[in-house]
């Protein structure tokens, strides 16, 4: 029966921040059209804070109930939830239809990405991040917000059919989707929290295993519809803003946020994040550079190939949990075969996309 009670919170608090995170999204990107923010920042800046607020609502549930077990939810959700959106959500928005790639985000935002993900590992590495790293991370979203807003302009005014869907969007409308959206999520947050922490000691499953996969995934959920659904409608920029503008905020917000309200004590890390989930997150992140670079488009094969590999990492995390005496040979195999093909493969891409260019009248 505990089992069960579990299983029912999960469920329900995934639903709850699905639902909730729907209605927020929603209620921003009016808000946005209404102020006439480009599509590219709202979805580095709206549409991301919008989707990453169940990820912040539930690393802070879990960081107020305090405890090792509510730490480890904390941040396995950020960095699990990080790694979930670069390989499902891009890639899956990318099998859906491929994605053309701004050139800014090459130039600047995927490179930001890349070194707050190197700070935030760098300031985990102790064990611990402190109220001074989480000060520290959330003067750093300050300033991104603001850049990205100020060099919005550089891409120019908003087109035509998002003016109409600006002047069709009413105020009022747009203030109750964000009021409760907000309410579902902290109802939402509260009720996956309680339901992972009690599955991970009833099955005596580590909580950082539930928040690195079961959690993450679930949180991660309005990134994954939101760019699914921009995909298919052909709005790349808003698709690949999203998954990139969330996992800055998710570093940079709520894991700042988290360390802050965690006082003197700090935020627990262990020390298997530290060494394996951590440099997993900032490699995917690193991953997104030469597959960018690669004609200016994330493909269908790119994009199956990051499900892949996100396949390949479920796995890793089901045999550590289940202590199977072949993970010394699946990480071998990952480690001589898996990675230098993918390598390849990416590299082979940029090539071909070069030769093409030279090749092109």
């Amino acid at each position: 029966m505990p089992y069960a009670l579990s299983a029912f919170q999960i469920v329900a608090g995934i639903l709850l921040l699905f639902g909730g995170g729907e209605l927020f999204v929603g209620g921003s990107v009016a808000l946005a059209l209404l102020l006439g923010i480009p599509q590219i920042v709202i979805g580095l800046t709206v549409v991301s804070l919008g989707t990453s607020a169940p990820e912040l609502f539930v690393s802070l549930s879990s960081t107020w109930q305090g405890g090792a077990a509510g730490d480890a939810i904390a941040v396995t959700n950020v960095v699990g939830s990080n790694i979930f959106n670069v390989l499902v959500v891009l890639g899956a928005s990318a099998v859906v239809m491929p994605l053309r790639v701004k050139s800014r985000l090459v130039r600047r935002d995927v490179p930001l990405l890349f070194g707050v993900s190197m700070a935030a590992w760098g300031m985990a590495s102790g064990g611990r991040l402190t109220w001074v790293a989480g000060l520290a991370l959330l003067c750093g979203m300050v300033l991104n917000l603001l850049w990205e807003v100020r060099t919005g302009s550089e891409d120019g005014p908003l087109p035509g059919d998002e003016l109409e869907e600006a002047a069709a969007v009413a105020w009022p409308v747009a203030a109750v989707k964000l009021a409760a959206g907000l309410g579902l999520l902290v109802l939402g947050s509260q009720v996956l929290v309680r339901g992972a922490i009690a599955a991970a000691q009833g099955l005596g499953v580590s909580e950082s295993v539930i928040g690195l996969t079961i959690v993450s995934a679930g949180t991660s959920m309005p990134e994954l519809v939101t760019s699914l659904v921009a995909a298919y409608r052909g709005k790349a920029d808003l698709a690949i803003g999203n998954v990139v503008g969330s996992n800055l905020l998710n570093q940079l917000l709520i894991l700042g946020a988290c360390a802050l309200v965690s006082g003197g004590a700090g935020l627990q890390v262990e020390p298997l994040l530290v060494n394996r989930d951590f440099p997993i997150m900032v490699a995917t992140t690193l991953a997104c550079l030469p597959i960018f670079w690669s004609g200016g488009r994330i493909s269908r094969t790119e994009g199956w190939v990051l499900l892949g590999l996100y396949g390949l990492y479920l796995i890793e995390q089901i045999l550590h949990t289940t202590a199977a005496s072949g993970l010394d040979q699946f990480r071998f195999v990952v480690l001589a075969a898996v990675i230098p093909l993918v390598l390849v493969f990416v590299v082979w891409n940029a090539m071909a996309w070069s030769q093409q260019r030279r090749e092109a009248p």
